[in-house]
């Protein structure tokens, strides 16, 4: 099991901010499951939202095997 945590609006629109999980072997397989269980949450798929993998911020369809923790993480802003 792994942490997720959906961080800002994201957190908003699933109702929930962080969920023990069984992580797929890669990121696109956790976004399509997050998508099918939830499909308000559309931005997760969008470029701009980013994405760290134990506590890394990675690119692409990075592999889950041995991550303890994913963070979706919308654009920031605030002064």
């Amino acid at each position: 099991m792994a942490k997720v945590l959906l961080f800002g609006r994201l957190g908003d629109l699933a109702g929930w901010r962080e969920r023990d999980m069984q992580l797929p072997d890669r990121l696109s397989a956790l976004r399509d499951a997050l998508l099918a269980s939830a499909p308000e949450l559309a931005p997760i798929a969008a470029a701009e939202i980013r994405v760290a993998v134990d506590g890394q911020l990675v690119r692409g369809d990075a592999p889950l095997e041995e991550a303890r923790e994913v963070a979706f993480l919308p654009p920031f802003s605030g002064g």
